[in-house]
């Protein structure tokens, strides 16, 4: 008996052009298998057009509603839950985010089957199937196209201005290409003696931050730590046409409360009550930050809005002038990201005063980067990537009898591991998030 397929059309976000599964990974399923039958969604603005479906065998459909097993990305709509059904996308629930308790007590209701590809993890815990690389390329693309503009409205003229928003580029090559382009004028040129040394500082050292260090390489960058971070500064006989790389770890980012016991990762990822956030000190030497890191609300602010306050109390115009924020957690490690933006309309003005953002890049404050779905604005390279890691689960997904107990499921265990509901009930790993409901 075959099973289908669905792959849902992303309604989320108006600029979401992703798709979980590609055309030619659908070609590539169904040479593997008689028993599965792909149904995808028609959308205009999905990154891959319609006949290119069609000719990888699948079917274009105005709903896949009724498939047995539905892919999307982002969040579903809860007219599009049916009984008993499996569901495979980013949730956004993990945290108890209260914003998507009522999606998940709806799929719950149902009887339905949640797989969050976040949680897709190996026996130590990493993740198998991301986005997380893409999001930090075109975060990092967009924050130095924020920088050059945000330059640009002090007066300053830099090469950073030949750069635009990623998603404006055909490719991921396009836009590789322009930024090395001025990383060769840096280099010829060098950079206004005002804003040397400059510095891009990177939270965190997984995917996205590989991702975002990748674009940044591509300039004439030195890579120091951060205790040569504090003293740069000092040092009046710095070259002009360098720049300089700065990745922060948790050991950077706190200490423990009580000064004379030592920081241990995994006592902070335990114990972080005992621990005080310590980041502030390295802020006044940065040019751009980077935040790429994971962040729940246990943990301390990498920054916070009082600190902000002070810190352009202190300066009149600090140094740094631009946050890339691509965690994007709303208020959260950088509590003056609001909420997240979006694609079309991707950076604000955070006024530490007045605790208000103004979309764009003028006004007073602090210019950041939050959009919310980075990878879209590179959808094609992203997709083909994220596909790659999803393939070998596919067709078992499809295929489990999830009429079966928890324990009896015939799924991989990294899939497993990502089973947030079955037979709509939270399974062992996850029964935490009752707690939030």
């Amino acid at each position: 008996m075959k099973k289908y397929i669905g792959v849902r059309h992303e309604d989320k976000y108006k600029m979401e052009r992703r798709c979980p599964i590609t055309p030619s990974l659908i070609k590539r399923l169904l040479n593997k298998s008689d028993n599965i039958e792909f149904c995808v969604e028609e959308s205009e603005k999905r990154i891959f057009k319609k006949e290119e479906f069609i000719n990888s065998g699948a079917r274009i459909v105005d709903s896949a509603k009724d498939c047995d097993v539905i892919f999307g990305v982002k969040e579903i709509g809860f007219d599009y839950f049916q009984s008993n059904k499996t569901y495979v996308f980013f949730s956004h629930v993990i945290k108890g985010q209260p914003y998507n308790m009522p999606m998940l007590k709806k799929m719950m209701s149902m009887g339905c089957n949640l797989i969050d590809y976040e949680k897709v993890e190996d026996e130590s815990g990493k993740r198998l199937i991301f986005f997380g690389k893409f999001a930090g390329i075109a975060g990092m693309i967009n924050s130095l196209w924020s920088l050059g503009l945000r330059l640009k409205e002090f007066g300053i003229s830099t090469p950073f201005e030949k750069i635009n928003q990623a998603y404006t580029y055909n490719s991921l090559e396009d836009a590789k290409k322009v930024i090395s382009e001025v990383g060769f004028d840096i280099i010829k040129n060098g950079l206004p003696l005002e804003l040397s040394p400059f510095v891009i500082g990177f939270t965190g050292y997984g995917n996205v931050s590989m991702g975002a260090q990748e674009i940044y390489n591509l300039l004439p960058v030195k890579e120091i730590t951060p205790g040569e971070l504090l003293n740069l500064d000092n040092d009046k006989n710095l070259p002009h046409n360098v720049l300089y790389k700065v990745v922060f770890k948790e050991k950077h980012l706190v200490e423990p409360k009580d000064l004379d016991c030592q920081f241990e990762l995994q006592d902070y990822y335990a114990h972080p009550e005992k621990y005080r956030g310590v980041f502030e000190k390295y802020v006044p030497h940065l040019n751009i930050l980077m935040n790429c890191m994971y962040w729940d609300k246990k943990y301390p602010r990498i920054l916070t809005k009082e600190f902000l306050k002070r810190h352009f109390e202190t300066y009149n115009r600090p140094k740094l002038t631009v946050i890339g924020d691509v965690t994007c957690d709303p208020n959260g490690s950088i509590e003056a990201t609001h909420e997240g933006t979006a694609i079309e309309d991707p950076i604000f003005v955070y006024n530490p005063f007045t605790e208000l953002p103004t979309m764009g890049y003028k006004g007073e404050g602090l210019l950041i980067m939050a959009v919310d779905i980075l990878p879209s604005e590179l959808p094609r390279e992203s997709s083909v990537n994220f596909a790659e890691t999803l393939e070998k689960y596919v067709i078992s997904i499809a295929l489990a009898d999830y009429n079966r107990s928890f324990y009896e499921l015939d799924l991989p265990a990294a899939i497993k591991r990502g089973l947030i509901l079955h037979k709509g009930e939270l399974t062992p790993r996850f029964k935490y998030i009752e707690n939030y409901l």
